[in-house]
């Protein structure tokens, strides 16, 4: 299953890799791509991941990071 976040505070190449890098630590994430001009992050899972799994992930990667929403793609 893949996800789209909708996210808040990324700002720069450093903050996609930020969020990138706390996603890839959730079980059952297989790739995190973050886009800090569209402040999006697509996540590609190896099965079923829980939506708040990822909102702590892309909350650990940073007190500015936010998420708006989270839709199943």
């Amino acid at each position: 299953m893949n996800y789209t976040i909708k996210t808040e505070g990324l700002h720069c190449g450093h903050c996609d890799a930020s969020v990138e890098t706390e996603l890839m630590k959730v079980a059952g994430v297989t790739d995190a791509d973050a886009d800090h001009e569209t402040n999006t992050v697509t996540v590609e899972c190896d099965g079923e991941v829980a939506p708040e799994a990822l909102e702590a992930a892309v909350c650990a990667a940073g007190d500015a990071f936010k998420v708006v929403s989270i839709t199943a793609a």
